[in-house]
């Protein structure tokens, strides 16, 4: 019976996008542990990482006819195909960064392909964590018509000792592993709730 029931329950499709640009990027870093604390250990949920790097700066004169420009058709796609979202966002300068505001934005252009799903977010930097980013996105969401999940928060200072991430950028910690495991645990209950609203 539990079987048969796991097996019946929809997959949940994440679109995975990263602030920084940086190779070696501690969110990437996140990002990169996310996609396999997934494959590893939860059911029915997947995490594809969407580049948001090639999006050129947001310019309404690339509009032609109502399209876009074919590397942004390409980012609305996967962002409309998406069932939720995992926004790993370092803090710049108290904000989120230009790459991701820039990425929001394409994806907020007519029709806006953001609007009634799941999100949550994770950040990892000095000092608070790049929790202040968190809030310039959970604001930007209100306008999207995004959800952010509210619990467990998720801020990571990576420069406390011992050290969380390996000098690839790879995520080592155990414990920052377990709650990032609840993070997304939330997500997808979230998104199931708001699926099931929608049908």
């Amino acid at each position: 019976m539990q079987a048969a029931a796991m097996a019946a329950q929809p997959v949940i499709k994440v679109a995975g996008l990263c602030g920084s640009l940086r190779k070696g990027s501690y969110n990437r870093g996140l990002l990169n542990a996310a996609m396999e604390i997934c494959k590893d250990s939860i059911t029915g949920m997947e995490i594809e990482y969407v580049d948001i790097s090639p999006l050129p700066f947001l310019n309404t004169d690339l509009e032609v006819d109502g399209t876009y420009p074919p590397v942004v058709e390409a980012f609305r796609k996967k962002i409309e195909e998406a069932d939720c979202f995992l926004f790993a966002s370092p803090e710049y300068n108290y904000s989120i960064t230009g790459p991701l505001k820039n990425a929001i934005d394409w994806a907020s252009r007519p029709p806006n392909v953001w609007a009634d799903k799941a999100a949550a977010m994770v950040s990892a930097g000095g000092g608070f964590g790049g929790g202040r980013s968190q809030y310039h996105l959970r604001q930007i969401g209100v306008f999207l018509d995004l959800h952010f999940i509210n619990k467990p928060e998720f801020f990571l200072n990576a420069f406390q000792q011992p050290p969380k991430f390996d000098s690839d950028g790879v995520l080592t910690d155990e414990e920052t592993k377990q709650r990032l495991r609840a993070v997304l645990l939330a997500l997808q209950a979230l998104s199931l709730k708001l699926k099931g609203k929608c049908e």
